[in-house]
């Protein structure tokens, strides 16, 4: 499940990810916010929160996620991943090959300082 945080502001898109991501939670959630985002302000930044209890992503799911960032890898400015999970840093890092913009991996207890990276101009 992916939930859209309040942390969320002009350009910056904070979303957090629970359980297992779904093919629905991009299509019905996270596509369209980062889109309208995108269309509004050109190039974004996203932080990613994994919550504790994330599981991984159903194969629609990294499909969506390939599928956009391919498309829009131009359109990120920012992307901040918050996580404990080594095999999502890991990941984290070789999709930051593909990206324009900057990609940094924060562990939870530095979630604050995550969000105020991705604000700062």
């Amino acid at each position: 499940m992916i939930t859209i945080m309040q942390e969320s502001e002009g350009k910056t898109l904070v979303v957090k990810a629970t359980e297992s991501l779904t093919h629905q939670d991009y299509e019905e959630t996270f596509i369209p916010c980062l889109t309208q985002r995108i269309g509004e302000y050109g190039k974004i930044r996203v932080v990613f929160i994994l919550a504790e209890n994330f599981t991984g992503m159903e194969p629609g799911a990294v499909w969506d996620d390939a599928v956009f960032g391919v498309q829009h890898r131009h359109d990120f400015e920012k992307l901040a991943v918050v996580t404990d999970k080594r095999w999502v840093e890991w990941a984290t890092k070789v999709g930051a090959c593909f990206m324009d913009g900057q990609v940094v991996v924060y562990p939870p207890a530095e979630l604050e300082a995550a969000v105020a990276w991705a604000k700062l101009p």
